[in-house]
């Protein structure tokens, strides 16, 4: 993850459908997996900003921003970063509202300590594994004392997730990450307090479907996983 990424260019029109093609055999749209990020997320923030209203958040590894509309109603300032310039600029003409940089996929072009929340979604799998280390590093460097770091990464131990990752066209370098993996780099990074859980058990984002999931957390069965904690 160094420098501009044409591979990703290639997808500034063709992510969300790309995607979908990839998930289209488990019956579900593109749109559930970001739904059951987004409510996610709002019960983490919940849970771990209280008192901060309408929390500042840098996405690293944003690609065009699909996930932001949803996060727009509980979440305030929004910054995306990521290698692909031209997935950026798609990402600026979806969401105007927000904001958006390319950067070189090594240090990240924000100050210390400057976000509420910090969040790279299913990013870490395309880090080379020598770098992973100043990557999580970077994450926690980005969020204030106390704020959040988040990372959401693929199961690698759910049958269905590879498959995915397998029919994914950008997914042919992805090195999934454990669970336990995770939580060991943010540990190093410096973070601390640190959670997680499993989630996607169930082909809905009800209120019922949620509260179901929320009670199978801790199962390594689910779809994708959050790992998080206080820098």
């Amino acid at each position: 993850m160094h420098g501009a990424d044409p591979m990703f260019d290639r997808y500034k029109d063709s992510y969300v459908r790309t995607v979908q093609d990839s998930v289209r055999f488990s019956g579900l749209g593109y749109g559930f997996f970001l739904r059951s990020k987004a409510a996610l997320l709002k019960c983490i923030l919940a849970q771990r900003l209280p008192t901060v209203g309408a929390p500042s958040m840098l996405d690293v590894g944003c690609g065009v921003g699909a996930l932001h509309t949803l996060l727009r109603a509980f979440v305030g300032d929004i910054h995306g970063v990521d290698v692909s310039a031209e997935c950026i600029k798609r990402a600026g003409q979806d969401n105007p509202w927000a904001s958006y940089e390319a950067y070189d996929g090594a240090r990240l072009p924000v100050a210390d300590g400057q976000f509420d929340m910090v969040l790279a979604v299913c990013v870490a799998h395309h880090v080379p594994v020598p770098n992973r280390v100043m990557f999580f590093s970077e994450l926690r460097r980005a969020a204030r004392p106390g704020g959040l770091v988040c990372v959401i990464e693929h199961n690698p131990f759910n049958p269905l997730t590879r498959l995915s990752v397998m029919r994914c066209e950008f997914d042919k370098d992805a090195v999934l990450l454990r669970r336990s993996l995770t939580m060991d780099l943010l540990r190093t990074a410096g973070v601390g307090d640190l959670g997680s859980q499993y989630f996607v058990f169930i082909p809905s984002t009800g209120p019922l479907a949620l509260h179901i999931e929320r009670g199978l957390w801790w199962a390594p069965l689910g779809a994708q996983y959050a790992a998080y904690g206080r820098a």
